[in-house]
């Protein structure tokens, strides 16, 4: 199993950025499809980017195609979801996966591992 930590969040202003990043263990990170997901107060867990082993196939929620972009260096063993021109609806838990497989994809089912969490806070 991939042991996942998340960092990088944070308050920011809306319209502002942040970055942030999720250090994998284990040497079969780049075996590894890749996710971020985020849950808001009061709504289920909802995807936000995924990413294949490799790094040339991406997958983005339509709330958020065009302003994040997720990579991966994995030589560095981490994950990273570079996030601008934030908005105050992007307010939520931000988690960290790690798939079963190699390949991208946006279901829950689909995620082996999981992070603890970083808080991101965008105010309006």
């Amino acid at each position: 199993q991939v042991q996942l930590v998340e960092s990088g969040g944070g308050l920011v202003q809306a319209g502002g950025s942040l970055r942030l990043s999720c250090a994998a263990s284990g040497r079969i990170f780049s075996e590894k499809g890749m996710g971020w997901f985020r849950q808001a107060p009061g709504k289920e867990r909802e995807f936000v980017a995924a990413i294949n082993w490799s790094g040339y196939s991406t997958d983005y929620a339509a709330s958020v195609k065009g302003r994040f972009t997720i990579s991966r260096d994995n030589a560095k063993n981490t994950v990273y979801l570079q996030m601008n021109s934030l908005k105050a609806e992007d307010t939520a838990v931000y988690y960290c996966a790690a798939a079963k497989g190699p390949f991208v994809s946006r279901l829950d089912r689909d995620f082996g591992s999981w992070g603890q969490g970083t808080q991101v806070t965008v105010s309006s």
